[in-house]
């Protein structure tokens, strides 16, 4: 009974260094996932159960077995994790610092993918490429960048740093720094320079279809204003 008593206060201390490791490790990335996620209650509660800092911490060690050519180790850690979190990052992609993902159910991060720092990713989002062709096929995404959930960034393209894409977006082309991009194909424009706003405010954002519609809309009604009656 001794024996197994000290055998069971081996794992459980065993369990409670790795996560102290991990938190020292991730710390940058929990104290992210806290000011980025008005849910977030606690340091404790994103580590242990925050599924996108999961994600992140089996490609963490996916990307290191990459990286030494053992292929096969890299994918099966991958697809645990998949299976496990919802989220499937190729052990092949390159991510930055203060990475987050909020939510995450069903985001899909390509093999050449180049995430920068301060990212963050809502559910539903892929970073995938466009046909069958070798080499870098994934988006490259810049730093300060957010991208709302089920939007779609496809190829080998550039997304500048400060940039905005709104929920289902699409975007198939390069996308210029101090960007918003929303819309089938997305459409960008251009904040004025101006950073993001650091409160994710998913609504109220710029639409150049919109502002062409209204502009349309004022032009009409000032020449129905100067018509004779």
């Amino acid at each position: 009974m001794i024996i197994w008593l000290k055998i069971l206060l081996f794992i459980l201390g065993f369990i409670i260094l790795k996560w102290i490791i991990i938190a020292i490790i991730f710390r940058e990335e929990i104290r992210t996932a806290q000011k980025k996620d008005p849910a977030a209650k606690s340091f404790l509660e994103v580590l242990l159960l925050y599924e996108g800092l999961h994600a992140l911490i089996a490609h963490r060690i996916a990307h290191f077995f990459y990286k030494c050519h053992l292929f096969f180790i890299a994918r099966l850690i991958s697809q645990i994790a998949r299976h496990m979190t919802g989220i499937e990052i190729h052990p092949g992609a390159q991510i930055g610092r203060r990475f987050f993902i909020d939510h995450g159910m069903g985001v899909v991060i390509g093999e050449t993918a180049i995430i920068g720092d301060d990212v963050l990713l809502y559910q539903g989002v892929t970073l995938g490429g466009t046909g069958l062709e070798k080499g870098k096929r994934h988006p490259t995404i810049g730093n300060n960048i957010v991208i709302g959930a089920g939007a779609k960034v496809l190829g080998n393209i550039t997304i500048g740093d400060n940039s905005y894409i709104g929920a289902n977006a699409v975007v198939i082309k390069d996308v210029p720094p101090n960007s918003t991009i929303v819309g089938v194909p997305g459409r960008i424009t251009r904040q004025d320079g101006r950073k993001i706003d650091v409160s994710l405010d998913h609504i109220h954002i710029l639409d150049p279809i919109m502002q062409k519609i209204e502009e349309l809309q004022k032009r009409i009604e000032g020449l129905e204003k100067r018509r004779p009656l």
